[in-house]
């Protein structure tokens, strides 16, 4: 998680994903992010993620769907992606609704 915080301070080019429900999305998420349920990632390639070279930071709960989902978007080819666990241990700010 800490290098994650690192690398996303640094840059600007990437996509924060959250892959909880849209329910867990709207109670509470990282500012910015993108909300695709895991659930909804599967063997078509993904309109909200056209660019399969950028870099994309996964999230969940706790980490189990985020693993799962990372492994779905690298058999879906995109070649920049990274795990980083759940929000349960986000040490930043968090928004709710159902924006990022």
């Amino acid at each position: 998680m800490d290098a994650a915080i690192t690398q996303m301070a640094e840059e600007d080019n990437f996509i924060l994903l959250d892959v909880r429900t849209p329910e867990e999305f709207a109670d509470g998420h990282i500012p910015g992010a993108l909300n695709i349920p895991n659930e909804s990632i599967g063997e078509n390639d993904i309109a909200e993620l056209p660019d399969k070279e950028q870099r994309i930071y996964v999230y969940c709960r706790s980490g189990n769907r985020s693993k799962k989902a990372s492994e779905a978007l690298v058999a879906l080819e995109y070649t920049n992606v990274y795990e980083f666990g759940g929000i349960n241990d986000w040490p930043g700010e968090l928004r709710t609704g159902a924006d990022s």
